[in-house]
């Protein structure tokens, strides 16, 4: 409903200012020196709006692919900021590859020439990687870049009301390689952590320790605050996960011990567990020590998160089943745990030997007598 209000000036002038109100949508405002123009802006605002109600397509025609990213990043991905630093590149690359379409326009098929680009690693101009040849994406980042404009398009069609559908519905994903995992062996262990005690970086060795020892991911870690740490019943708390969900995270053993150290010589103004000694409030860098660390230590291929990758090894060779190391690493399915699978086999070779035991016990006996 549009209300025009005339206001008289001190010079006599009068401007005419125009109210529009609808259902669902904020209060909209403008003014005007004459009234045929405030009346035909009304009037077309209304117009259309009628026409957004009864033919919703026009909604797709009208809105672009600029429109989307930008009310996705306000509503969605400011109001969650895990991940939202990578999921803001995957946009910035839609809103370069997809300038000036509408949604209407974005099709199965182009989004299908837009993965090829993704493949290729194809960057938009001005980038720092557009003046020489960038390597092609692997199929994993590119199915993250696909996941990120879906998810735009699927908010937009359930909640928005901007599009019938999602021509992402038609698009297939790329096939991805099983899950890496690379861990360490006992001897390789053994010299990072006597190199990770000689570091420059006071807080590496009980990073990796600690990584060792539970599993948590490098961001996690990092993050750490000594309120989540409670040392008497041996838990961190973990507020904020990848998988959004709050998790405990068991700490015993050299771990344990190791934390109860650090936090009789910590600085009590300072609430991060491992915090940086330049950057006040900020959790300390350690990519330079690490990489001297793997150096020294003369280990190749090995990244931070293969930390991960070997606590969850050494959970599968100790008998842990894949269900324990799902809750140990904070997974919701047995999907991402698989790979351990093949490390875990004398677990399963008790569980195999004790059904093979019992059921065949009185066959046994028979064949005796």
């Amino acid at each position: 409903m549009a209300n025009i209000e005339p206001r008289k000036h001190a010079d006599g002038t009068i401007s005419y200012r125009v109210r529009v109100r609808r259902t669902g949508a904020p209060t909209q405002y403008a003014t005007f020196t004459r009234k045929t123009d405030a009346v035909r802006w009304a009037t077309s605002g209304d117009a259309v709006a009628q026409q957004r109600r009864f033919f919703p397509e026009l909604e797709a025609t009208n809105r672009t692919v600029a429109e989307l990213i930008k009310r996705y990043t306000e509503t969605v991905i400011d109001r969650s900021p895990r991940d939202g630093t990578t999921k803001r590149e995957h946009l910035r690359w839609w809103a370069w590859r997809l300038e000036g379409k509408t949604l209407a326009n974005v099709m199965p098929g182009e989004l299908s020439r837009c993965k090829d680009d993704l493949i290729a690693g194809k960057v938009p101009p001005g980038t720092k990687h557009h003046s020489r040849r960038r390597p092609a994406r692997s199929a994993a980042t590119v199915n993250r870049y696909l996941a990120t404009l879906s998810h735009a398009f699927s908010v937009a069609m359930k909640e928005w009301q901007w599009v019938d559908d999602s021509p992402f519905r038609r698009v297939s994903k790329l096939r991805e390689p099983r899950g890496r995992c690379r861990f360490l062996s006992d001897e390789e262990r053994t010299r990072l952590l006597k190199e990770a005690a000689r570091s420059e970086n006071p807080h590496l060795y009980c990073l990796m320790v600690l990584a060792l020892s539970t599993g948590m991911r490098r961001g996690e870690q990092l993050s750490l605050r000594w309120q989540q740490v409670d040392l008497d019943r041996g838990v961190i708390t973990l507020h904020e996960t990848k998988n959004g969900e709050r998790r405990g995270v068991p700490l015993a053993g050299y771990a344990l011990q190791l934390l109860k150290q650090k936090y009789e010589h910590r600085d009590k103004a300072v609430p991060l567990l491992f915090p940086s000694a330049t950057k006040p409030g900020q959790p300390i860098e350690i990519k330079k020590a690490w990489d001297n660390a793997l150096r020294r230590a003369e280990i190749t291929d090995f990244r931070w998160h293969d930390l991960r990758h070997s606590a969850a090894s050494y959970l599968a060779m100790s008998g842990a089943s894949l269900s324990e190391i799902a809750e140990v690493l904070g997974h919701k399915t047995l999907a991402m745990v698989k790979r351990y699978s093949h490390m875990s086999v004398a677990h399963t070779q008790r569980v195999v030997t004790a059904m093979n035991n019992r059921i065949f016990e009185n066959s046994k006996e028979s064949e005796i007598a």
